[in-house]
């Protein structure tokens, strides 16, 4: 073996180090929908049989101004542009909301002191069925006088994590119940409470939406709300559920808001 001195002496051109090859791109390990915000640990029931999985949802809608009543609908909206609230260009309306903006946990933060929940049956498509379940359009009060397209994205979105099968549920949609509670302990109170059936039915509300009639694979709608007992305020603890009285069962959730300071 050859000592350092000898190494030294050798040409140039045998001790020039090989230059180090290109380096290949990184691979992509990140598609659309694969962000963990997106994925959800759910619960799905079909008859008496529930199943888990990992649901990754790719687009989420808020349908707006699902009544079933024309009138009363038209009897809202003037009530809300006396308050400042635009007139919907369209009834229904299907405003597009970030996904990143859905959760099944218990606390949510909003900024300011002026949001509040509202129960809603939501459907989802996934692995080609239509399910049922029920999540609260969390928004901004005063973000919706002034943009009701914009105050759907203030807030974060609860859902509960258990899915009905939209077919068990059909033959009486419109015996289902939502229910919803604000407060807590002995400042607990109903704040909504009312049938399914003073919503446009999913099949209709589908078919307004989209001309297949159908949602998306892995797209999640929420579908309209009702009135607020005692009208429309904000909320810092919300519960709420839909029920079924047919089949005695029913799926509920709550979350709590924390505050976060508007500092100018």
């Amino acid at each position: 073996m050859k000592d350092s001195c000898e190494i030294s002496q050798l040409p140039y051109r045998l001790r020039r180090p090989r230059a180090a090859p290109a380096l290949a791109p990184a691979p992509l390990t990140r598609r659309y929908g694969d962000d963990v915000n997106r994925t959800f640990a759910l619960r799905f029931q079909t008859g008496s049989v529930q199943t888990r999985r990992d649901v990754t949802i790719e687009q989420t809608v808020v349908a707006g101004w699902t009544g079933r009543d024309a009138v009363a609908v038209e009897k809202h909206i003037k009530e809300l542009e006396l308050l400042g609230v635009k007139r919907p260009a369209t009834t229904p309306i299907f405003y597009r909301v970030s996904t990143a903006r859905l959760t099944t946990g218990k606390t949510i933060e909003a900024v300011g002191d002026a949001s509040g929940g509202e129960v809603e049956f939501v459907l989802l498509k996934h692995d080609g069925k239509l399910w049922v379940g029920t999540g609260s359009d969390h928004t901004d009060r005063n973000v919706e006088a002034y943009n009701v397209t914009v105050s759907k994205q203030m807030c974060e979105k609860p859902i509960a994590s258990e899915f009905w099968a939209y077919d068990d549920v059909a033959p009486h949609w419109d015996r289902l119940l939502l229910r919803s509670y604000v407060g807590s302990g002995t400042d607990r109170a109903l704040y909504q409470e009312g049938p399914a059936a003073k919503m446009l039915d999913p099949k209709t509300l589908l078919a307004r939406y989209a001309q297949s009639g159908d949602l998306p694979e892995n797209t999640l709608m929420f579908c309209g709300t009702l009135a607020a007992i005692g009208g429309i305020r904000a909320t810092d603890e919300f519960d709420f559920a839909i029920e079924d009285p047919v089949l005695g069962r029913k799926i509920a959730h709550s979350y709590r808001v924390t505050k976060l300071p508007i500092l100018g």
